[in-house]
């Protein structure tokens, strides 16, 4: 029979002992030093220069002085002096300088974050469930460096999954970045958690950005290939659409700019003869030339042109904001068709 217990190392009564107190409170001395484990620390490689009768310590690697060759060991301060207790692999104690738990791997004490180990779920200030396997509840969350950098890894099975950053406001969902359903990283925002709104898509093939919203600057909407073409508007004379607006129609071609400006033209238009007599010259009949879109009400374009023939020019009476009376003059009698070339400029706000 052994002389002591096989997990404890506690000393055993033998039959006929004498003194058995003896062996009893050396036995109970033992339990008081490893039962309920909690040291002081676990760095130090010599004993502190005071210490009282229970102070328990885990010896660190290198131990000198009274404690040298006892590394790993438990080193509790008795009446007699320094007495230590060897742990065995899966032993625990609670290190109170550290204010966390250390377990010994069979060579050194480790706490959670110094071993390998992981965690089916983990909470901390909350409560984790299946989904959200990993909760934390806190003011910030600090992720720092381990060398030269740091990463933060979302990774996904497929292109069709999600891999993104979700943002939300009462559980409900206002803004998410990411590669959402597919390989292009974009920025989406919501007002209530069901509209949502690309506000930028980065192509994954590419790299070239896009803002399907449109982008602005200071409020000011910033103009690219993709909207400086197209109809122009206005609200209350500020514009509010595109740069340059370009059209045509049977009366004509027109450009409208931002800034209010319309030029219209027609290359196409022509009289049948400029040979009535008017004064020494001589006159064709009257041409009304209907602008291909009107001007702003009221108000009076500039109208000039040509007539393609020699010895000829256009004239025309007053302008209104939806056309124009022509007419080609001459030095001399112009009996067949004239050709005129008209242009209007003005504003259509």
């Amino acid at each position: 029979m052994s002389d002591s217990t096989d997990i404890l190392g506690l000393p055993l009564i033998l039959p006929a002992q004498a003194q058995k107190h003896v062996t009893h409170n050396e036995a109970l001395l033992a339990l008081d030093a490893v039962v309920q484990l909690a040291v002081l620390d676990r760095n130090r490689t010599a004993p502190p220069v005071t210490a009282v009768p229970g102070d328990r310590h885990l010896v660190a690697v290198s131990a000198t002085g009274l404690w040298v060759g006892q590394e790993g060991r438990i080193a509790v301060m008795t009446g007699t002096g320094w007495q230590f207790h060897a742990p065995v692999p899966g032993w625990r104690a609670w290190v109170l300088a550290e204010q966390r738990e250390a377990v010994f791997d069979g060579l050194t004490w480790k706490t959670p974050d110094e071993g390998e180990g992981g965690f089916a779920r983990l909470g901390v200030g909350t409560s984790p469930d299946a989904v959200n396997r990993l909760a934390v509840a806190s003011e910030a969350v600090l992720m720092t460096h381990q060398g030269a950098g740091m990463q933060l890894k979302l990774n996904k099975a497929a292109a069709a999954h999600t891999a993104s950053l979700l943002f939300q406001t009462a559980w409900s969902g206002r803004a998410e970045m990411g590669t959402a359903g597919g390989s292009d990283f974009s920025v989406k925002v919501s007002g209530d958690g069901s509209a949502w709104f690309t506000g930028l898509q980065v192509a994954a093939a590419t790299g070239v950005v896009d803002f399907p919203q449109g982008l602005t600057r200071a409020g000011s909407q910033v103009f690219a290939r993709s909207n400086i073409l197209g109809p122009v508007s206005q609200a209350a004379g500020v514009p509010a659409g595109a740069v340059i607006e370009r059209g045509s129609n049977a009366n004509g071609e027109y450009i409208r700019y931002a800034d209010g400006t319309q030029i219209c033209w027609r290359n196409t238009l022509s009289v049948a003869s400029a040979s009535t007599a008017l004064g020494s010259g001589f006159t064709s009949a009257a041409l009304t030339w209907t602008y291909p879109v009107a001007f702003v009400t009221g108000s009076t374009p500039v109208v000039s042109g040509m007539a393609d023939a020699v010895d000829c020019w256009l004239s025309h009476a007053a302008p209104v904001a939806a056309s124009v009376s022509l007419r080609v003059l001459a030095l001399v009698t112009k009996a067949g068709t004239v050709g005129v070339r008209a242009m209007a400029v003005g504003r259509w706000f």
